[in-house]
């Protein structure tokens, strides 16, 4: 065997690789290996949802805000061009037309009842279109502390819910449930309405001459997005079915300080009404049989034009009434009125179930069994704000203090 004497025949002799070493990878990303990760967050989105990110909510709006960022800047564009593969980066087309610009606006501050009837344009979406663009396109991301806030309302909202303290009815009636100070819940989402800054304004339709209300909000949503949508857009976007638009209700509270307070107050536009206790003609045995069945309920047409088709109407048991007295009064809300009597009277409400003349069974509830005198001193309490104070004993059949 010869004998080794340079350290290159001691490497050249090395069969089993002992000797051979690799350069460690790094784990430290460059500056290009992160743009292009943060680039290929977006491609991603697009090839899920075959669009570009919008500013539905806060994840979409930072993956929008950063295209933009990297469209604007041509050395980030230059390195990203070949990882660019559904066009994402080509903001260099030529602005030939105002519909360009129009198409460009994606958060919608062209987007104006004016813009649309000035241009015309070929491709202008329906107004139902127009109305979902709306809602979206001006939502925008709020600061932390800006929301905070509105966080611990939408969290004592959630918590009434889970107690009962408040409820969901569904949206509906179109330009009449939409009230500033109140929540709302769309495609599952709770929002606030903040401000509701309405004006009405005459417009000419085919089918005739309309008062049309209409301007801008200011909406809050628990996803940390605010928008300031048209009312109009709000209230399509509501009572679209596939949206399941629901409406918060007020807590107890709420309701009865609101009905105290506008019950009785006259001004020269306030609605005047009445409330009325009825008694049931029915010559069904199971009805005339009930001792002290009546029914309380209140009305903004006189009661004898209210009750006139009482026989045909399941809410009146299928039968004529008589009535035993009806009490003018102002500014009262209907449901307001009805919520405060079936709890003050739940233990001793009618429960039966009527069909009426298509054979649909339904249950009316603002029947009671209970004596008038205490239901004559009900209302009167309820005039006064004073019944909060008082409880029905339906054993004993009396009022009793809270």
């Amino acid at each position: 065997m010869s004998k080794k004497k340079t350290l290159a025949d001691i490497f050249n002799d090395d069969e089993f690789g002992i000797l051979d070493s690799k350069p460690k990878n790094s784990t430290i990303k460059s500056e290009d290996e992160r743009l292009i990760e943060s680039f290929q967050d977006i491609n991603a989105f697009f090839e899920k949802n075959n669009r570009e990110p919008e500013t539905t909510n806060v994840t979409e709006f930072k993956l929008l805000s950063r295209l933009k960022a990297l469209r604007k800047d041509a050395k980030k564009v230059a390195i990203l061009k070949p990882y660019d593969s559904h066009n994402l980066l080509n903001t260099k087309e030529e602005v030939k037309s105002v519909e360009d610009i129009l198409n460009d606006d994606d958060l919608g501050i062209l987007d104006t009842d004016e813009t649309l009837s000035i241009f015309k344009l070929k491709h202008v979406p329906s107004s139902t279109e127009r109305g979902e663009t709306d809602f979206t396109a001006r939502r925008k991301a709020m600061s932390n502390k800006d929301f905070a806030p509105y966080e611990t309302q939408f969290k004592e909202i959630h918590k009434e819910l889970r107690q009962g303290k408040r409820n969901l009815k569904s949206y509906e009636k179109a330009g009449s449930n939409l009230e500033a100070g109140s929540y709302y819940v769309l495609n599952g989402v709770l929002l606030f309405l903040e401000e509701a800054n309405i004006e009405s304004e005459n417009v000419t339709l085919p089918s005739g001459n309309r008062v049309r209300k209409d301007g801008r909000t200011r909406i809050i949503f628990e996803n940390g997005t605010m928008s300031n949508m048209k009312y109009r857009s709000l209230d399509k976007a509501l009572l679209h079915k596939d949206n399941d638009g629901k409406i918060v209700s007020h807590t107890i509270q709420e309701i009865e300080k609101e009905l105290f307070d506008n019950i009785n107050s006259v001004n020269e536009d306030d609605v005047t009404g009445w409330i009325y206790v009825l008694q049931s003609k029915s010559k069904n045995k199971e009805i005339a049989s009930i001792k002290d069945l009546y029914k309380i309920g209140y009305s903004t047409v006189p009661v004898t034009e209210r009750i006139k088709n009482a026989s045909k109407e399941a809410t009146y048991l299928m039968a004529d009434v008589r009535i035993v007295n009806a009490y003018r009064i102002y500014n009262v809300i209907t449901q307001d009125f009805e919520s405060l009597i079936h709890r003050f009277f739940a233990e001793v409400c009618l429960n039966v179930d009527i069909k009426d003349k298509k054979g649909r069974r339904i249950t009316p509830r603002e029947w009671f069994v209970v004596p008038f005198q205490i239901i004559e001193k009900v209302i009167s309490l309820i005039k006064t704000g004073d019944i909060v104070n008082y409880k029905y004993d339906s054993i004993n059949q009396a009022l009793l203090e809270k």
